[in-house]
């Protein structure tokens, strides 16, 4: 018997110009990131379930994929962070701090499998790390780093949203309510999907609030207006608690330097109602929306973390860093049809030999290669629609034909695909033809909004 093929469920396999899509955006984030001066990492998919689960608990530890492998207890990792904890922990001595580093990687989870959510994605982290301290500058510099990458990558219609967990905890604390600040922070967060009356509800009812503190609470957090406005409004609560000014002193610093790192204003917003609900966050915090799509939630978030590493040392290993969920990025900008890709297939040119003899055509191909031209060279012996029905299934933008013809006069027969037009002419003046062509093409942005 046949075993069926299949693909599980909340895994993700895309066909082939999907895939090259994909390959260009992380292609735009690496470039992006090594641009502010992030090293590459790459760390093992596979950890010591005690090493992963350090910190672990509750649904993260339900979701963690763990399996033995003869006494061995392994676990595949649940983010990139964790990770980049044992690393920064197992080479302290050998890395220069600050330490900055980016990470595109598969990640696993075992939660239910739903639209857009999935089992094994992509995340696409940078982050930096202090050694005892770290400069709250870099706090504004991540999230321009994202600013420059969705800007490159074509999104026009996106917002970062800032707030600061400090400014939260200090307000939640002038009303008593310090115990409970976390909870508070987890079902604030929830706002923007469950909206206003719905975390009155849980304020007072799971939470046990006084209908009097639910309704401070939900007043301080609606709080709009200009960056200028917001900061203004929040000065009236200062001097009643330290961390509430150490709070509101980092967020007016963070917004002043966005707008050095050169982030427009109207890409960037404080919103009090971001919290992030991951309580290892203790500073700054950020989410990124596309304005024009709310629907999709947030498409990249992250924060400030006062000790990455506390598990795995004694050493104080403050960090900042954001997060983009890749996968379910690339699935509902797919499904949005809001991606375009200026690559979109394998090979720029497919070399259709028109005579038994092939050699000619492999040399022109190592031409085409040697010139930086991505070239496929077909040899099987079909019929001349079935090659075109293949150029046309790859996608290529030009196929190049090579017969008794050309090969005796010296010269290349090639058609731009896409407009029909077909030229015939010596290699040097086609190349410029294609080169043109192609450059035109790749100006396209890969998010089409």
């Amino acid at each position: 018997m046949k075993v069926q093929p299949r693909t599980l469920s909340g895994f993700m396999e895309l066909l082939p110009r999907q895939q090259l899509v994909m390959e260009e955006i992380m292609g735009v984030l690496r470039e992006t990131y090594a641009l502010y001066g992030f090293t590459p990492l790459d760390t093992p998919v596979i950890e010591a379930s005690e090493v992963l689960l350090a910190k672990a608990g509750g649904e993260t530890e339900k979701q963690i994929y763990r399996f033995t492998k003869g006494e061995s207890d392994l676990s595949l990792r649940f983010d990139l962070t964790v990770p980049l904890a044992k690393y920064v922990a197992l080479h302290y001595g050998e890395l220069a701090f600050p330490f900055r580093r980016f990470q595109i990687g598969k990640v696993y989870r075992g939660e239910r499998a739903q639209r857009g959510r999935f089992r094994e994605f992509y995340q696409a982290d940078i982050d930096i790390i202090g050694d005892g301290k770290l400069d709250i500058v870099s706090d504004a510099e991540i999230p321009s780093i994202i600013y420059r990458a969705f800007s490159r990558l074509g999104l026009q219609n996106f917002q970062i949203r800032v707030n600061n967990r400090k400014l939260l905890s200090g307000f939640y604390a002038m009303l008593g309510l310090t115990e409970r600040s976390g909870d508070i922070m987890r079902t604030v967060d929830k706002l923007p999907k469950i909206g206003r009356d719905k975390v009155r509800e849980l304020l007072t009812g799971e939470l046990g609030i006084s209908p009097e503190s639910a309704d401070e609470i939900l007043t301080f957090i609606s709080i709009t207006g200009s960056n200028s406005q917001v900061l203004d409004a929040l000065e009236i609560y200062r001097g009643r608690n330290e961390r509430f000014d150490a709070g509101l002193e980092e967020l007016a610093t963070v917004v002043r330097y966005l707008a050095a790192f050169g982030v427009p204003e109207e890409r960037f917003a404080v919103d009090l109602t971001i919290a992030r609900g991951l309580d290892y966050y203790t500073g700054t915090v950020y989410e990124t929306f596309m304005t024009s799509h709310p629907e999709i939630g947030s498409i990249c978030s992250g924060g400030r973390y006062d000790n990455l590493a506390e598990y795995y040392t004694d050493k104080i290993l403050p960090g900042v860093g954001i997060s983009i969920g890749l996968t379910r990025l690339f699935y509902v900008l797919n499904e949005q049809g809001l991606l375009g890709g200026s690559i979109g297939a394998p090979a720029d040119v497919l070399i259709l030999p028109m005579t038994e003899e092939i050699a000619h055509a492999a040399v022109l191909a190592t031409r085409l290669r040697e010139e930086g031209v991505r070239t496929q060279l077909y040899t099987e012996q079909k019929k001349f629609k079935a090659r075109m029905n293949y150029a046309d299934k790859l996608g290529v933008p030009f196929v190049v034909f090579l017969g008794e013809d050309e090969v005796r006069e010296g010269l290349v027969s090639c058609k731009d695909m896409a407009s029909g037009e077909q030229r015939k002419g010596p290699l040097q003046e086609i190349l410029a033809w294609i080169r043109e062509t192609l450059a035109r093409q790749s100006a396209g942005a890969i998010i089409r909004e």
